[in-house]
């Protein structure tokens, strides 16, 4: 019997993604944990979610809905919202 994981983020370089999450909250990597929330523990607002958006979108070529910004609150979010829109 094998177990596999939800595609939703296995096929994503988080690395990538946390560097450009990194850029425009100007922060350290080591300063962000995949659970640490953007708004709360780095000060980000609703204009620096959108500019992650576009910057994930322009960088990695997939195209998320504006809706999904809800979820994108930490890197756990990020790397499900992207898995799923390279999957899509």
């Amino acid at each position: 019997m094998t177990s596999t994981t939800p595609s939703t983020s296995t096929d994503i370089d988080r690395e990538q993604v946390k560097e450009i999450v990194c850029e425009i909250l100007e922060i350290d990597a080591d300063e962000v944990t995949e659970t640490s929330l953007f708004k709360e523990d780095h000060g980000a607002d609703s204009l620096l979610a959108i500019e992650i958006l576009a910057a994930l979108e322009r960088n990695l070529h997939v195209t998320i809905d504006q809706a999904e910004l809800s979820r994108m609150v930490n890197l756990q979010g990020v790397y499900a919202v992207v898995g799923e829109a390279s999957n899509a």
